[in-house]
């Protein structure tokens, strides 16, 4: 009985590890583009691709960590909110406001690794680290270290808190990355990126997923500086409200966010999504 369990188990896991991602089909996009109205629906990835490969992208566990947390430890004020006057503009621009940081707006390749948690969480810390400083720092912070140094936040290339990301800038300090291969900074991130071809496809589709690297901790970017030196810290880590979100944002600059994805949103390409009313959240 053990043994017929056993075998089982491996079928339907086998099955599960190749079952393939119905929603990236033409039939089902063309579907969206049927029923949505304010934006559309396009390629992306192989249809060919399968769901598991699809789910691994999605490293971010910050949406159920967040649904546990109590209310209390959530941010409700500030003394920058005051200063605002409880004006919100009706149409703001982060790139446009602090124009003398360039890595705000920047769209950061994460490669055949769910590590969106640690490129979303480092670079909101250097956009707010360069508007902290009125433009003194501004340059990209390590992804490459948050993913793969930080064993608090989570699992590197298989996903990881945002939250426990930020309690790291504020412990531990992060140093300076750029992208791959740049060379920028102490510890630029290492993993490839995953260029559109010319079909529109993603070249990672089909690949396996990117190993967790070995924690290093000396400078292999910019071997003039010192790993100890480089780090930068943040003075607090919190969840913000609905109430409060807009009001950091005008005093602070950019913040890192998790959302629900949704099965049609892997074939976004422009406009600003709607949800429908037949999709379903995926989920490992």
């Amino acid at each position: 009985m053990t043994r017929l369990c056993i075998l089982l188990s491996v079928i339907l896991f086998s099955v599960y590890q190749t079952e393939q991602a119905y929603f990236l089909e033409k039939d089902y996009i063309d579907q969206i583009n049927a029923q949505a109205t304010t934006w559309k629906a396009g390629i992306n990835f192989d249809p060919k691709t399968t769901k598991e490969a699809i789910l691994q992208l999605l490293g971010s566990k910050g949406v159920e960590l967040a649904k546990k947390t109590k209310l209390s430890e959530f941010k409700t004020h500030d003394e920058a909110y005051d200063n605002l006057c409880h004006r919100i503009p009706s149409k703001f621009d982060a790139r446009k406001k602090w124009k003398h940081c360039r890595t705000i707006g920047k769209v950061r390749d994460q490669g055949n690794c769910g590590s969106c948690w640690a490129l979303s969480s480092s670079s909101a810390f250097a956009d707010r680290l360069c508007i902290a400083t009125e433009g003194e720092f501004n340059e990209l912070l390590s992804a490459e270290e948050l993913t793969f140094c930080c064993h608090r936040c989570g699992f590197g290339c298989h996903g990881g808190y945002p939250i426990k990301a930020w309690e790291y800038f504020r412990r531990h300090g992060l140093v300076t990355g750029g992208d791959y291969q740049s060379d920028e900074g102490c510890q630029p991130y290492r993993v490839a990126p995953c260029p559109i071809d010319e079909y529109g496809n993603n070249t990672c589709s089909g690949q396996p997923m990117e190993r967790n690297h070995r924690c290093t901790r000396t400078c292999y970017g910019n071997q003039d500086l010192d790993f100890q030196d480089d780090h930068r810290f943040t003075r607090d880590a919190y969840y913000l409200t609905y109430g409060t979100i807009q009001k950091d944002v005008l005093a602070y600059g950019p913040i890192e966010a998790s959302f629900e994805v949704y099965d049609d949103f892997l074939s976004y390409k422009s406009g600003n999504v709607n949800r429908g009313v037949n999709y379903v959240i995926l989920c490992l």
